[in-house]
């Protein structure tokens, strides 16, 4: 509950950014900026998932080809009332997974060759559940709804930045704003920068809210903590060369893991730390 309410008071916040730009252009400015980021992001909900699994060369396989990963997957989405998602195997050897697709009715699970030789099947299952739980919490449509938001900031900074330059609405509004000038510098350079602090902090929530899901889902912490340790390290042994814009997608963050992050790059990291994550699906102090 405590991940949800603060996923909700950070897309408020993200809210009443935008309404804080907005109040430099008027009404006009401020519907334009979110017609444009929608249609981005509306393109965004309904393809990402065919662009994320053809980026990383993700194959299709039957439940005759990979048995067991078919019948884990079979058995959480029974339980947890959902239908049966694609299987897909991507062929890198970094250990990884990550599921997409905008409902449970058209979700999608992919896992790497890396992580069936790593894991044990109960790790593995931690793993799957973890998935799972994205799919039963609909994180890819609340990450949808996030980027909307952040993009619609970011594209009506960058409309404010050119009527400065120009000296078009923004600056004629700087003594109509209640902040005056200070309130326009304020929302051309810091609006952007929080926007994507927000908008990772969001990301960072949800993947709390499926650890605990998926926990929830098969019964007990331990083979999801023991499966994050595990694929923590080899991680960074082996990485996996993701993109900006999907390295928020998988369970563990790419390139270099998901553990020993400094205070800034906590910050801007789409994923939490590992020993925080473990510290929560066991119930001690990080």
């Amino acid at each position: 509950m405590a991940n949800y309410v603060k996923t909700a008071i950070l897309m408020g916040a993200l809210t009443l950014l935008i309404l804080f730009i907005g109040s430099f252009f008027g009404p006009n400015g401020l519907t334009v900026a979110l017609i444009f980021a929608g249609l981005m992001n509306f393109v965004s909900y309904y393809f990402s998932d065919r662009i994320a699994l053809s980026m990383y060369g993700a194959e299709a396989v039957t439940r005759e080809q990979t048995p067991d990963l078919y019948r884990i997957v079979e058995s959480l989405t029974v339980r947890a009332g959902i239908p049966m998602p694609k299987i897909f195997i991507i062929p890198n050897e970094s250990p990884n997974a990550f599921a997409t697709g905008r409902n449970p009715e058209h979700a999608s699970v992919a896992v790497t060759q890396g992580i069936l030789r790593s894991l044990s099947r109960d790790e593995l299952e931690g793993v799957l559940a973890h998935e799972i739980g994205h799919v039963i919490n609909r994180d890819i449509l609340i990450s949808t709804i996030v980027a909307t938001m952040a993009g619609a900031i970011m594209y009506l900074t960058t409309m404010l930045k050119w009527g400065m330059i120009f000296g078009g609405a923004g600056r004629e509004r700087d003594d109509e704003s209640p902040m005056g000038g200070f309130g326009f510098l304020l929302a051309v350079i810091l609006a952007p920068i929080a926007a994507t602090i927000i908008q990772l902090a969001i990301s960072r929530s949800r993947e709390y809210g499926a650890d605990s899901t998926g926990a929830h889902l098969i019964g007990t912490p331990y083979p999801l903590a023991n499966a994050l340790q595990k694929l923590d390290q080899a991680s960074k042994q082996i990485p996996l060369a993701a993109s900006p814009e999907t390295a928020h997608m998988f369970i563990v963050q790419p390139l270099t893991g998901g553990g020993g992050l400094g205070l800034l790059m906590n910050i801007f990291s789409t994923h939490p730390p590992i020993e925080k994550r473990i510290a929560r699906l066991l119930g001690r102090s990080a």
